[in-house]
């Protein structure tokens, strides 16, 4: 019973997070899934790869009712990203659990830091958000290799990657930050059932906590949301508060995982 309320609260956490601040919130699930609900560090990768998926997608048909995706681009990125998933997800299964969340850590201090520099999006960006898309040759073979590139970093840390993907698209197609945001929801939801599946094979997705950590998280998220729209003025120090929790959590994994590559405090 303390499992499962323990699941539905972190979940909830992850949730409220990202409907309050729009992003970031997903870097908090396998933390959660080791350090509260108890799981393994494979486990805890793979279940909250899933958990991330699920939020994911929920998130992209709300922008897609809001006309806020490049399609051809997101569906290019999304497919050809899954290769580099699986790949990346393969190896990941294989690294030492302790190393691999030390890793992790570190991805999460960069992570504050992209949230610490993030920027609402202009006045010329939002004017640009009804041009029509246009997929050269030459941006193709962009999008190809940043999807590539993005899909076995998502997959080797069991996350959605969207904080890698929305750059990706940015630097691969020049689309605006608005349609970059809104597309890369469905590779983060790609990526992650990707990650996800490849850990099911092995046995390291726990399902009945996934289940609870994704009800958990749509309660919350629709919670945050409400809340986002009192909050809103006050959006920048939330992600620098945001951003600070996630340092704090980050320096906590790297201590406890330390000793893993013979480093000791």
């Amino acid at each position: 019973m303390l499992e499962i309320f323990l699941a539905v609260i972190s979940g909830g956490a992850v949730g409220f997070t990202l409907g309050l601040i729009g992003g970031g919130g997903s870097i908090l699930a396998t933390p959660l899934m080791l350090y509260v609900v108890g799981l393994k560090p494979h486990e805890a990768i793979g279940t909250g790869a899933l958990a991330v998926s699920a939020n994911a997608f929920a998130n992209f048909f709300g922008h897609a009712r809001k006309g806020n995706v490049r399609w051809r681009s997101a569906i290019i990125f999304a497919i050809l990203g899954i290769a580099g998933a699986t790949a990346g997800s393969t190896l990941g299964k294989v690294v030492n659990g302790n190393k691999l969340i030390f890793l992790f850590a570190i991805l999460m201090i960069v992570v504050g830091v992209l949230m610490l520099r993030r920027r609402p999006p202009t006045a010329e960006q939002l004017a640009q958000s009804h041009e029509t898309e246009h997929l050269t040759p030459k941006l193709l073979a962009l999008v190809s290799i940043a999807a590539l590139v993005v899909g076995a970093l998502s997959g080797f840390f069991g996350i959605g990657g969207g904080f890698l993907i929305v750059p990706g698209l940015l630097f691969s197609t020049g689309m605006p930050m608005i349609f970059a945001i809104g597309s890369s929801l469905l590779s983060v939801g790609t990526f992650g059932l990707t990650t996800a599946v490849n850990y099911s094979v092995s046995g390291f997705v726990d399902w009945r906590v996934a289940i609870e950590f994704i009800g958990g998280g749509v309660a919350g998220g629709l919670l945050g949301t409400k809340l986002a729209v009192f909050l809103a003025p006050r959006r920048a120090a939330l992600n620098r508060v945001f951003a600070g929790l996630v340092f704090i959590v980050a320096i906590y994994m790297l201590y406890r995982n330390a000793a893993s590559f013979g480093m000791h405090f």
